[in-house]
């Protein structure tokens, strides 16, 4: 499956954005899909996921303001922020697996080339 990710860009803190990543195939049926964030000189880290069976989870830092969603019928998968914080400025990778374990990223075989998020305080 190949991932696009789009809809990144520059808000000002409590503002919001949605980013999307398109699949090249339906990935409700058969892929477990998650985002992940990476900041400057920090380690990539798992964001929110969905599972092919439709449960959801989320880091801790963005429950409550972000919002993970799936649209079956166009093959892409969003992330809706809102209440943006500087801290959540970082490159943005939507993935693709077949392992339930959504937050690790070392079970995912197919990612998109990434979108900047840049929250300013």
């Amino acid at each position: 499956v190949q991932l696009q990710a789009s809809g990144g860009g520059l808000v000002q803190a409590g503002g919001s954005l949605k980013l999307s990543c398109a699949a090249s195939e339906r990935t409700s049926s058969r892929w477990n899909v998650g985002w992940f964030r990476q900041a400057p000189g920090k380690e990539r880290e798992f964001v929110a996921g969905i599972r092919m069976s439709g449960s959801i989870s989320y880091v801790d830092s963005v429950k409550g303001r972000f919002t993970i969603s799936r649209d079956n019928a166009k093959n892409t998968m969003y992330l809706q922020m809102n209440s943006l914080k500087p801290e959540d400025t970082a490159v943005y990778y939507c993935a693709a697996g077949r392992s339930v374990l959504l937050s690790d990223s070392s079970v995912y075989g197919y990612w998109g080339q990434g979108t900047l998020v840049t929250v300013s305080s």
